[in-house]
């Protein structure tokens, strides 16, 4: 009896390690994340941050130098052509100090003698021709004679013409020296147009609304100096500085997605221009980069939609550069490089099997496949350490 007892453990006991070794050396199973391979569009854009901007925008600027008075009108105000923007006192006298008026003056002197210097010059430069022509005469009447020989003949030639370019030459420098003395004498001229005191009204060239204003109180500003900029804030475009690589990308008429916001669906837009110069700009790490700028024009739809947006509003650009229709796409999560290859693990009877792709264009989120793997597959995504080929793989969740 005991003895039968005694067995019975020994082999309950041996049965136990059978099976835990079993357990131990039993396929581990690995939960991972499957998606399917699909069918569709792959749409590839160019992503950068763009600006709203005022397609036709009117600057409005003093017409004369004077003194502009507190402007009235405030950035939205609506305006009608014709409409007082702006009022000025015209007079140059307050933006001429002392010492400036004293460089006039002493530039008229210093022109006026230089004007004079060069007269002189041209009636030295006059003698001169006038000689070297009488010496020429005389010595072709000797030459005629057999007095002197032919080379003194063109030797004194030679004299007149040199006299006659040194001649010209000074004319031109009293010319110059003329319009010197104009120059520096304008300078010290009253200014034309009303006379100081008068009021003169700056209006609205078109129909819009305030943009921005230049000047809010009293200030003394020259003639063409920027008083408002008006424009209608309905008539937007977007520029967006792209890096010349990607740019180089863009077409003409490609359509184009603009995010105001995140969670709102996007405005569509499509591309007007892309500019044809490029210029250099450097990025918040300290890196020059060739930007050119595209001009993009918003949906026609834009106006009758809810969204606000103003002129230098920010918005989210996204430019459609390629679109592959009929596509096999593969989450570009699942990808990983075996060498100098493509490939994913393809779930296949439970285990996770290595397969070899050959993949086309490309996103942040899918790829398109060119030949390896068929539509409605399933593979692994984001394949950890633990997933290699043949393990035994189950679907988390």
């Amino acid at each position: 009896m005991f003895r039968l007892m005694r067995d019975r453990r020994v082999l309950l006991s041996a049965a136990a390690i059978l099976v835990l070794l079993a357990i131990a050396l039993w396929p581990e199973t690995v939960d991972v994340d499957v998606s399917s391979v699909t069918r569709g569009t792959l749409t590839v854009t160019v992503n950068e941050e763009g600006r709203t901007r005022v397609r036709d925008r009117f600057v409005v600027s003093a017409p004369v130098a004077g003194r502009v008075l507190r402007l009235d009108v405030e950035p939205g105000d609506a305006v009608r052509r014709g409409d007082v923007v702006a009022r000025l006192q015209p007079g140059m006298s307050p933006l001429i100090d002392a010492r400036t008026l004293a460089e006039a003056r002493a530039a008229v002197q210093s022109a006026r003698a230089a004007f004079g210097r060069a007269e002189a010059e041209q009636r030295r430069a006059d003698a001169a021709l006038a000689h070297a022509e009488r010496e020429s005469q005389r010595t072709r009447g000797l030459v005629d004679a057999g007095a002197l020989p032919a080379q003194e003949l063109e030797a004194r030639q030679t004299e007149a013409r040199v006299a006659r370019e040194a001649a010209t030459a000074a004319a031109f420098a009293v010319r110059a020296a003329s319009a010197d003395v104009d120059q520096a004498a304008a300078r010290l001229a009253a200014p034309s147009g009303p006379r100081d005191g008068a009021v003169v009204t700056v209006r609205a060239p078109i129909n819009g609304v305030i943009l921005r204003r230049l000047h809010e109180s009293e200030t003394m500003v020259p003639a063409g100096e920027p008083l408002v900029e008006i424009g209608d804030p309905t008539q937007l475009e977007v520029v967006v500085d792209l890096l010349s690589t990607d740019a180089a990308r863009v077409r003409q008429g490609a359509p184009a997605l603009l995010e105001v916001w995140r969670g709102e669906p996007p405005l569509g837009g499509r591309v007007r221009r892309v500019e044809p110069s490029g210029f250099t700009k450097v990025s918040a790490l300290g890196v020059e980069e060739q930007r050119v700028n595209v001009i993009l024009d918003l949906d026609p739809r834009f106006g009758e939609d809810e969204i606000v947006l103003g002129d230098a509003y920010r918005v989210d650009v996204g430019i459609v550069v390629l679109e592959v229709r009929d596509a096999v796409l593969v989450p570009a999560s699942a990808l990983f490089r075996d060498g100098n290859r493509w490939a994913v693990y393809e779930v296949r009877d439970g285990r996770a099997r290595r397969t070899f792709v050959d993949i086309g264009a490309q996103t942040a989120r899918d790829a398109e496949i060119v030949s390896g793997i068929a539509a409605h597959a399933q593979v692994v995504v984001h394949p950890g350490e633990r997933v290699v080929d043949g393990v035994r793989v189950r679907a988390a969740g």
